[in-house]
């Protein structure tokens, strides 16, 4: 039973008084804390619908002007008399350019979301990565001739592997990191220039490089390129393409498959991604057939 405050001696009403105020204290210390904790979720909330709001200003110039596109050319080509056919041919062409290009979009906005949902997991196979890389190499070539650029692509084996041919990963994402590494390096390569592309299949990793000699990127800007919500050239008619959310699905897909990715580039002197996986330690039988099927059908003629 505690005593009352008339039955205390000084030193414990002193000593009753410091519990108080210490208790006080902390239960203040404790408010501007949690204030602070709030004041800082608030900012990041803030911060969070800002950048959905420029994530959403890109992905639609990414889909909009491409669509834009397509409506324009084919009633173009409607409009056309018969006598002057020819002009069909490089509106044609543009717009499998276009359609090329939604549909790259497309399929990395699909694979975003379930990365955010969290519905997403590696589907491992036997990969044969050469003819990977010849795929996706073949369902770009439009788009490279398109600016004249040329593909120097190896294939190297190095060291004692037991299975050179295959690869155990998975296809489909291995696929779409390298084709948003080089569209990203068509998209930002001079017209008339060359594109490195090197594969190397070591004993338990596979490494990707992918190096263009275009603008390049400056090093303050190398951990911006990988934010989703974020592009280095953010105006919402840019004819820029590329550096916004293949790179952001790059990483999360990367992440997920145990690997690395690494960039070297300065302004002006192109740049060079270098992806590292290493072979999942499982029994597969599955092995991947790949037609090309990744954007278009392979005996999809182009006038």
């Amino acid at each position: 039973m505690s005593k009352k405050p008339e039955e205390l001696s000084d030193n414990e009403l002193l000593a009753e008084l410091k519990r108080r105020f210490d208790q006080n204290k902390k239960t203040l210390d404790d408010l501007k804390h949690l204030n602070a904790e709030l004041r800082l979720v608030n900012k990041k909330l803030e911060e969070s619908e800002a950048l959905k709001s420029h994530f959403i200003s890109n992905i639609t110039n990414e889909i909009i002007n491409p669509f834009t596109s397509i409506l324009g050319l084919s009633r173009a080509i409607l409009s056309v008399e018969k006598e002057n056919w020819k002009k069909v041919i490089s509106m044609v062409a543009l717009i499998h350019s276009e359609a090329f290009n939604l549909d790259f979009q497309f399929r990395n906005i699909f694979v975003a979301a379930k990365i955010e949902a969290g519905e997403i997991y590696p589907e491992i196979m036997l990969v044969d990565v050469n003819n990977l890389f010849e795929s996706v190499l073949e369902s770009f070539k439009y788009e490279l001739r398109k600016k004249n650029l040329k593909v120097n692509y190896s294939y190297v084996v190095e060291g004692e592997v037991d299975n050179s041919v295959h690869f155990k990963t998975d296809p489909e994402k291995v696929k779409l990191i390298v084709a948003n590494l080089l569209s990203n390096a068509v998209n930002f390569s001079f017209e008339g220039n060359t594109i490195d592309v090197k594969a190397v299949r070591k004993l338990n990793e596979l490494a990707i490089s992918v190096k263009d000699y275009g603008i390049g990127i400056s090093k303050e800007n190398h951990k911006i390129i990988f934010d989703r919500f974020k592009r280095l050239d953010s105006g919402i008619n840019s004819l820029n393409r590329g550096h916004g959310l293949g790179l952001s699905v790059n990483k999360a897909i990367i992440d997920m498959l145990n690997g690395s990715i690494e960039i070297d580039s300065e302004l002006g002197k192109g740049a060079c991604f270098t992806i590292t996986i290493p072979e999942v330690d499982i029994e597969v039988d599955d092995i991947a057939t790949d037609d090309n099927e990744m954007f278009f059908d392979n005996d999809t003629e182009i006038f």
